[in-house]
């Protein structure tokens, strides 16, 4: 069974990797930008988008308004990215926003920074993903038909490609981010040569239409309403900013540096195209509304549901580039592609994020431990089954998704701003030398301006955005908050009471007696085996014991037992209603409730095969015993395994072609101490 999952398991995410081979994972500046700075950099292909659907509401005129808003989410842009680069640098451990928040403003609030952080990155991944397949679905009908089936195979891929390793992954992201980096800033660049040179006409496709105004003439309370919500759609574009700092680990050395190297560089280029595609739609006079079907109109009539709205990006390029156009295309298929690839940014924090907790036991502890090709594959899967569930949820609809975004993103973001105030305040208490001081409260100055900024925006998203989709990832992080205290509370139950006392228990007096039990259902080889292996432990009391199922077996069970004269006395059970698991539990219960001080020693023979599909020719009668018996105090079990010769020839061809998942936390076979032959008993095969 383990070479039939084996097999495809190495073909799709490859062979496993030693322990030692960690370091050639890490991660050079060049790939750490596109895996980590793969979301907030794409969140220029719908970012500006969201701002004019906003401000759509109110018509054409209001516009005019999206510079400046494109300015303050700049200012905002830079305000993190400098916080941020403060944060690399004074806890590179990659525990980021939760390790923050944890050591500074104590475990709560870091359970906080950790639940929103985790809704945050399924989110990414559903957003990234449910946007490219819309992109790509405007050039390919039969995407836009199956979206939610498009949606969840890309998020396979994207699961599978991640597990064969982040270096690997990387290489595979960067090319396409990097044309789409290049394909954006050709775009701005000859769309200014044009406008400001040439004075060419450059005109969107949407840029005759009218927008009929949902609320026309907004002034007052209701105009700084709207202008706070299109701000707040906007601040999609910081998306992904606290990744580097959760990852820092994944980079090369010198970490620190290079990862505050890799943030000032995505900031730079991020907020770039930002401003250099709302320029350019303003210039061209892109037209978006919320309901294109109604909202705009052409010659005073409705374009009606026919009509497929495309993103701002495609039609800049459209009026910068021609429509068809080499670069165009190229540009096309570099966003649709990058919006696939941004949800990378989750498949490197998440993993990362769910091993610090899990280590710090908030959860499960499988969430720790790197699977064969290094990467935390646990966590990689658990991050795509979330994602899928949401895409199947909401039908890969990208406007009902991002109106869940942002808000995880700016409750971690404030929160690990205050805790970084905190953090410089600890150390400035202590620190005499006046260099470092003046750099402490330089940086100090930093993050008060970040959390201050950052707090006030998430209270402009939680107030903009509540009743559209933000309660539901406020939900959410209640549920992983609550979730996550449960498994702590689990944890630290367990410890206590596995945790051994300093003087004399019940757990370290030796038992008065060992009563041995051998059960028996024929007499065969396995049988044999196990008698003479419960002969050796020299108990006080040894019985072989038998349950009477099918009256005429048993009855020849008792005849070969006195035929071969075997020297262990044999006892039967009754079982009226044919069950076998029940009597034998009834029976140890017994000799534990007549002794209380002896121990019940239970020998179970089994036999071994080698194929998995012969395990579905022999009941699991003992392994359900087994897991009945773990529940039986004062109870040990034994399992005497006999090997046939099919596990003998699967365990020789295992060792010659190929080595058994997990191998690469126990070495290569052909490395390991020679196992026992099948003539030596042993309890591991």
């Amino acid at each position: 069974m383990s070479k039939l999952t084996d097999v495809p398991k190495r073909i799709l995410i490859g062979r496993a990797l030693r322990s030692d081979r960690l370091g050639e994972t890490l991660l050079p500046k060049r790939i750490a930008l596109p895996v980590f700075a793969s979301d907030p950099l794409s969140s220029v292909a719908y970012a500006p988008g969201e701002v004019l659907l906003v401000l759509s509401i109110a018509g054409v005129s209001a516009y005019h308004f999206s510079p400046w808003i494109a300015v303050a989410v700049v200012v905002l842009m830079f305000t993190v990215v400098a916080s941020y680069r403060q944060n690399v640098h004074a806890y590179p451990s990659g525990g980021g926003d939760y390790e923050v928040a944890n050591t500074n403003l104590g475990n709560k609030a870091g359970l906080t920074v950790a639940s929103a952080l985790l809704v945050d990155y399924v989110l990414t991944v559903a957003v990234s993903i449910s946007s490219g397949i819309e992109n790509l679905g405007s050039a390919i009908p039969f995407v836009v038909e199956h979206k939610v089936a498009c949606a969840i195979a890309v998020i396979v891929l994207l699961t599978l490609m991640n597990l064969r390793g982040v270096k690997e992954s990387g290489k595979l992201f960067a090319i396409p981010t990097y044309v789409f980096v290049a394909g954006v800033f050709i775009m701005i660049a000859w769309g200014a040569f044009r406008g400001l040179v040439l004075d060419d006409p450059m005109r969107a496709p949407t840029a005759s239409y009218e927008i009929k105004a949902e609320h026309q003439g907004l002034a007052g309370f209701a105009l700084v309403f709207l202008l706070l919500r299109a701000f707040s759609s906007g601040c999609a574009a910081l998306t992904g900013v606290e990744a580097i700092s959760n990852g820092v680990p994944a980079f090369r050395k010198p970490k620190s540096k290079n990862a505050a190297t890799t943030l000032a560089m995505m900031g730079l280029l991020a907020v770039t195209m930002f401003c250099g595609i709302i320029g350019l739609a303003m210039a061209t006079k892109v037209r978006m509304a919320e309901n294109p079907a109604v909202d705009l109109l052409s010659n005073g009539v409705a374009l009606g549901s026919d009509y497929v709205q495309n993103p701002v990006i495609t039609q800049v390029a459209e009026a910068v580039f021609g429509k068809g156009s080499f670069l165009f295309v190229i540009l096309a298929t570099a966003t649709a592609l990058v919006l696939f690839l941004a949800a990378n940014t989750a498949y490197n924090g998440f993993p990362v994020l769910g091993s610090i907790l899990a280590q710090d036991r908030y959860l499960p502890r499988q969430l720790h431990t790197r699977g064969d090709r290094l990467a935390f594959s646990n966590g990689i899967v658990l991050l795509a089954g979330a994602a899928i569930l949401l895409v199947w949820m909401y039908g890969a609809d990208s406007t009902r998704l991002i109106q869940l975004y942002i808000v995880g993103v700016f409750v971690s973001f404030t929160l690990s701003q205050t805790g970084m105030v905190r953090h410089w305040n600890r150390h400035l208490a202590t620190e005499k030398d006046p260099a470092k001081r003046r750099h402490m409260i330089r940086s100090r100055a930093i993050n008060t301006f970040g959390a201050f900024f950052t707090g006030l925006v998430l209270v402009v998203v939680l107030v903009t955005k509540f009743t559209h989709g933000a309660w539901v990832a406020l939900l959410g992080m209640v549920i992983f908050y609550v979730t996550m205290s449960a498994i702590r509370r689990h944890y630290d139950h367990v410890s206590e009471e596995l945790a051994a006392p300093e003087g004399p228990s019940d757990d370290s007096v030796r038992p008065s007696r060992v009563h041995s039990v051998v059960l028996i259902s024929k007499i065969h080889r396995p049988t044999l085996r196990a008698l003479a292996y419960a002969k050796l432990m020299r108990s006080d009391t040894l019985e072989a014991l038998s349950v009477n199922v099918d009256p005429a077996e048993t009855k020849a069970l008792r005849a070969e037992w006195e035929r071969r004269g075997i020297d262990v006395p044999l006892k039967v059970l009754d079982s009226p209603y044919r069950e076998i698991t029940r009597p034998i539990i009834e029976y140890v219960k017994n000799v534990r409730r007549e002794s209380p001080r002896d121990a019940v020693s239970v020998i179970i023979p089994e036999y071994v095969v080698g194929h998995w599909y012969e395990h579905l020719l022999h009941n699991q009668s003992a392994l359900r015993l087994k897991g009945r018996l773990l529940f039986t105090p004062g109870v040990m079990v034994t399992s005497v395994p006999y090997q046939l010769e099919s596990s003998e020839l699967a365990k020789k061809r295992a060792r010659k072609e190929w080595n058994a998942p997990g191998s690469v936390r126990r070495g290569p076979a052909e490395q390991r101490p020679k196992e026992p032959s099948a003539k030596e008993p042993s309890g591991k095969e």
